[in-house]
């Protein structure tokens, strides 16, 4: 059980509360609602980041958000827009490396009945990540080459030895706790021969200690990506690498209906930051027209993460139950509107 649950003693358990940039708070609103009406114990300490803060405090990631997380240690967030090329640095990722939130958690699987969109039946794939190393942890340089003084770019990454066997031990722990029976690692060692033949290395010794308990399978990540296409369900839990799992994370959502339905963990050893993955899309912003299922689901997760299994259950069951029979949003097929969403998934709350 978290460090974070109270489900003995019945107090209220503080989250920091980021409702973000484009469709943020209009998912956040839709969450909140659902979650009271389940009874979920939460406190909000709502908090701005991204552009909204931006605008607002003048930096994307204010002084206050850090202290109400740093009391908190547990956050929901919905998602924050970062420039591409300029701009500030990803807000995402400075979180994850202040606060050593090691291990992303990428569950996905299958909500809505096989059709034209989604081509696969019962999915259910767990990719975790590692969070804070690799090339999103680069620092970024120009060279000259000719009379261009920034003809060249140049991105330093880095994999240390510790920090591979610590994801890769942690995705045969969630493997052992959730009853899953294999571990597929990706990598590219085979060109990345350092970087990523570490991962690769250290992994397989770390796997040698789960023989028996846990079968263990690797692949290069071209392959691994092809694989995911042609026949999913040889998959059980992915563990791989930062930039591979960002890349394999969103195929794997892409296989079960899109990022609309896609949760998000980011797990330190003291904190806890749960997410939807998708983009702020600014161009329905407002309109009312936003799924919140992948906050909805990423809240499910929270539950789960502070002891509360059987209200995490209860809501996942709910919004299977209303994707299935509707209504749906639009990225899904339909035409209602986040608030018919939503008012629809409330109702099937209360159904046994």
């Amino acid at each position: 059980m978290s460090a974070h649950a109270s489900p003995t003693t019945g107090k209220p358990i503080p989250v920091t509360l980021i409702p973000g940039d484009g469709i943020g708070p209009e998912i956040t609103q839709a969450t909140k609602r659902t979650l009271a009406a389940l009874g979920a114990p939460f406190l909000w300490d709502e908090q701005k980041a991204g552009v909204a803060a931006l605008e607002e405090d003048g930096t994307p990631l204010p002084d206050t958000t850090l202290r109400s997380l740093e009391r908190t240690r547990l956050a929901l967030k919905a998602p924050l827009a970062t420039p591409s090329g300029t701009g500030f640095r990803s807000v995402n990722v400075t979180l994850r490396q202040k606060f050593d939130l090691y291990a992303n958690i990428r569950p996905a699987r299958t909500l809505i009945p096989r059709d034209d969109l989604r081509r696969y039946d019962g999915l259910d794939i767990v990719l975790i990540r590692e969070n804070i190393e690799g090339y999103y942890a680069a620092r970024d340089y120009y060279l000259p080459q000719g009379d261009d003084p920034q003809g060249m770019a140049l991105s330093a990454g880095y994999t240390t030895r510790a920090e591979c066997e610590r994801i890769v031990t942690h995705a045969f722990e969630y493997a052992l706790a959730h009853g899953r029976k294999k571990v597929t690692l990706v990598h590219k060692a085979n060109i990345l021969k350092l970087m990523s033949g570490l991962f690769l290395e250290t992994g397989r010794k770390v796997a040698a200690r789960y023989e028996g308990r846990i079968a263990f399978d690797e692949r290069i990540v071209d392959a691994c990506a092809m694989q995911l296409c042609l026949n999913p369900s040889q998959f059980d839990v992915i563990v791989t690498t930062n930039l591979f799992g960002d890349i394999l994370s969103d195929q794997i959502s892409g296989l079960t209906g899109g990022l609309g339905l896609a949760p998000g963990a980011n797990i330190g050893e003291n904190m806890a930051i749960f997410e939807a993955v998708h983009g702020s899309a600014p161009d329905i912003a407002g309109q009312n027209k936003a799924n919140p299922t992948a906050l909805l689901l990423a809240s499910a997760l929270m539950l789960d993460h502070t002891g509360y299994n059987a209200l995490a259950t209860r809501l996942r069951n709910a919004i299977t139950r209303t994707l299935q029979k509707g209504p749906r949003t639009g990225d899904l097929g339909g035409t209602a509107t986040t608030d018919q969403f939503t008012a629809a998934l409330i109702k099937e709350l209360g159904t046994p």
